[in-house]
């Protein structure tokens, strides 16, 4: 066997150990922290099993630790499994907590049956977005995966490198972290403040320095 075909073989073992997918890399998208806790925020917006969690994500050199609330168990399972599923992840801790019967889990709970009484008629609006018809409540943990999923379709161009937390508090966003450019931070603010559900956007964050 020749050195070149030995050399593939192992990166290639490398890859399927690390779950990184072949053709990420061959695509030259490097999966950085910052782009796999976009990643993985945008793959929790369609689910409905997740309606009612507010998940914290962080990463660390690919080693992912989930915090935050979920209302049950079976909610916990589905963002876990989500999570080993993803390209990039090299391993995950749980530290999600059950929300305690009356905190706003509650509320959020109210506002899912609401909102269902007249999901008839939004339906018909051409502008509402296809995740909101798909049965999720529109709560704080909605609007930090939506935000962060919004973020992915900028992320090759505007929001390249950026490392963003997204923050939300009764519908009021806070925004941290680092971005290369001036425009990059206007564009993260922009996407955040025409998200459904979004009260106000408070900016703090910063453009990188460059050497």
């Amino acid at each position: 066997m020749s050195k070149v075909r030995l050399s593939l073989g192992i990166l290639a073992l490398a890859l399927l150990t690390l779950n990184v997918s072949p053709a990420v890399v061959a695509q030259g998208t490097a999966i950085k922290d910052g782009w796999l806790v976009t990643k993985l925020h945008s793959l929790f917006v369609p689910e409905d099993a997740l309606s009612g969690s507010n998940i914290d994500v962080d990463v660390k050199n690919g080693m992912v630790t989930l915090q935050g609330t979920v209302p049950n168990e079976a909610a916990r399972a589905r963002a876990l499994a989500i999570v080993k599923g993803a390209d990039g992840v090299k391993g995950v801790t749980d530290q999600m907590r059950l929300a305690p019967a009356g905190t706003d889990m509650g509320d959020a709970a109210a506002r899912t049956a609401d909102k269902a009484a007249d999901r008839a008629d939004r339906a018909a609006d051409k502008g509402v977005d296809a995740s909101r018809k798909a049965g999720r409540a529109i709560d704080d943990g909605w609007i930090k995966s939506k935000i962060y999923a919004q973020y992915m379709a900028d992320w090759n161009t505007v929001l390249d490198d950026s490392d963003i937390d997204v923050d939300v508090d009764k519908g009021v966003v806070s925004l941290k972290g680092t971005v290369k450019t001036a425009a990059a931070k206007a564009k993260a603010v922009s996407i955040a403040k025409a998200t459904d559900g979004v009260k106000s956007v408070n900016d703090q964050l910063r453009v990188a320095a460059t050497n």
